[in-house]
């Protein structure tokens, strides 16, 4: 059996920390990282030790990029924390937020760029010394997000999400300014790592392998525990991490070479590429919402329209007789209230009361006789995908009252012909009253779509787990203007009915057990299209 598009509208998944990977994602990284990879091997060896030109403006231009895209990204990450909750998504976004903040005294004290020693009153070792505690830090970030990341949602926060957001913030801020400011204060004592502006020790290669080494680890803890998209871009991101770190170390760390350039490039790369993918998916959830909303407009709009059509005509069309009973109910009532009552002009009253009522049931069955006519549009229909279309249009409803999803069909059915548009407006009405007998109880609530083949046809069922309909109304729901809603027309099932009689179907409904009911049609299958 082939699983259609369905699931727990609490469990569907919104956001990257929560959105497993799906092929797509997996083989764009695969790409991504090969493309590094390829990249690397180019600029490593020889290549990394040419001296270039030293470029001024590259510093400032380089951190600024990396700040903005840092920070963005943090951002976008602390407002689906407000959302989720999530420890691991709070832990991260503050890692995004450290590497932010520390760009801007690595810059600052940067031999050469805003004054010959730096500003903030550093010394030779101290751009350095930022930089190792800059690519130690978010490793262990991201070592500490992979350790927290947990599905539960029993292990999120409360729900006021921004008392700890701002504090691990301030923490943040405090934690960067205090470490700037020990590194300074420190400089004179620290190991000697660059003997001037440009040249650096031996020393430098063995720190930055030892930093490497954190980056070692979140890598296997992500590869260990990943789940979504955001720890799969991650993994990528700390892959960038590594390299950038290798560049610069082997063989020479030097500044301004062909390595410590693409060290640079790596930076930027692995500081943009989740937050591209935070912007690429977010703009595709939006897209999804907009068409979502607009399918369900359109939809409601459709069905509005048709009950607006059909109540503008049943009032039309009943105005006369119930205007001709009230009178002769009134006239007769005058015959009676006589002191010699004229029971011959009474009888006359009411006989005329009984053909009107008669005429109305016969306005109302010409009503129904409207959406038994030919169909106008008839082609081929995939059934599997018609219920996937409405599934999708009341995607937003079913998550809006909870409704958990059991929708199952055979990967081989026939189609069927007819109108596509009429068909789809039967399943959304079915399961739209489906959800309505579900959303005023308690109980767990399960929305069952089923398909499958009989010997005369396609049969396919909508089941609920709702307050059912009575035994002696099993028939009735169908009748027009019968409704067991308060606020219900009583033309919905009829409208169905008739147009899945027009394609030469049945329609009907049986209990669910253990409780609710069960829509179930049946179209014939198209013999043309089944036989190709």
């Amino acid at each position: 059996m082939a699983k259609l598009p369905a699931g727990d509208a609490e469990e569907q998944p919104l956001f990257l920390s929560s959105l497993p990977p799906n092929s797509t994602h997996k083989r764009l990284a695969f790409a991504v990282v090969l493309a590094l990879l390829a990249a690397f091997f180019i600029t490593a060896g020889f290549l990394s030790s040419i001296q270039l030109p030293r470029v001024a403006a590259f510093v400032p231009a380089y951190a600024t990029a990396m700040f903005l895209c840092d920070s963005i990204s943090a951002l976008l990450l602390f407002a689906q924390f407000a959302i989720v909750r999530s420890r691991a998504l709070l832990v991260i976004a503050n890692g995004y937020l450290f590497t932010a903040l520390i760009l801007i005294p690595w810059m600052l004290t940067f031999p050469g760029i805003f004054s010959p020693g730096g500003l903030l009153g550093a010394g030779l070792q101290t751009t350095t010394y930022l930089y190792i505690l800059w690519h130690t830090g978010f490793p262990l970030f991201v070592i500490a997000y992979g350790l927290l990341n947990d599905p539960d949602p029993s292990r999120q926060l409360d729900q006021d999400s921004r008392r700890p957001a701002i504090l691990s913030g301030i923490a943040v801020i405090v934690g960067v300014c205090a470490a700037t400011s020990i590194v300074i204060a420190s400089d004179t004592l620290l190991p000697v790592l660059m003997l001037n502006a440009v040249q650096p020790s031996h020393l430098v290669g063995i720190y930055l392998r030892v930093t490497g080494m954190f980056s070692v680890v979140a890598l296997i803890v992500l590869w260990v525990r990943r789940r979504s998209v955001l720890d799969l871009w991650l993994i990528v991101v700390i892959c960038a991490y590594m390299i950038e770190i290798f560049l610069i170390s082997f063989p020479l760390p030097t500044r301004f070479s062909v390595g410590w350039y693409a060290g640079r490039i790596y930076g930027l790369l692995s500081s943009s590429l989740v937050l591209i993918v935070l912007l690429y998916e977010i703009t595709v959830l939006y897209a999804q919402l907009r068409h979502a909303v607009i399918a369900k407009r359109s939809e409601r709009e459709a069905r509005l329209v048709t009950g607006d059509a059909v109540t503008a005509m049943i009032a039309h069309e009943l105005k006369q007789p119930l205007f001709g009973i009230t009178t002769r109910a009134a006239a007769g009532a005058r015959w009676l209230d006589r002191a010699e009552p004229d029971l011959d002009k009474a009888k006359a009253a009411f006989d005329q009361i009984a053909a009107d009522g008669h005429r109305a049931g016969a306005v109302i069955d010409s009503t129904r006789g409207i959406f038994r006519k030919d169909l106008r549009s008839s082609t081929s229909i995939d059934i599997n995908r018609l219920v996937a279309d409405a599934l999708a249009v009341l995607d937003v409803e079913l998550q809006r009252h909870r409704v958990s999803i059991r929708a199952e069909s055979k990967t081989s059915l026939p189609a069927v012909l007819g109108d596509p548009m009429q068909l789809r407006q039967v399943l959304v009405n079915l399961m739209t009253n489906a959800i309505d007998s579900m959303a005023i109880t308690s109980r767990p609530r399960v929305l069952s779509v089923g398909c499958d083949v009989r010997d005369d046809g396609v049969l396919v069922s909508v089941g609920d787990t709702g307050t059912g309909i009575r035994p002696e109304d099993m028939e009735q729901v169908f009748n027009p203007l019968f409704t067991t809603k308060p606020d219900g027309m009583g033309m919905g099932l009829t409208i169905c009915r008739s147009i899945i009689e027009a394609h030469h179907g049945r329609l009907w409904v049986v209990p669910n057990s253990p409780r609710g009911a069960v829509f179930q049609f049946v179209l014939p299958a198209d013999k043309v299209t089944s036989a190709r």
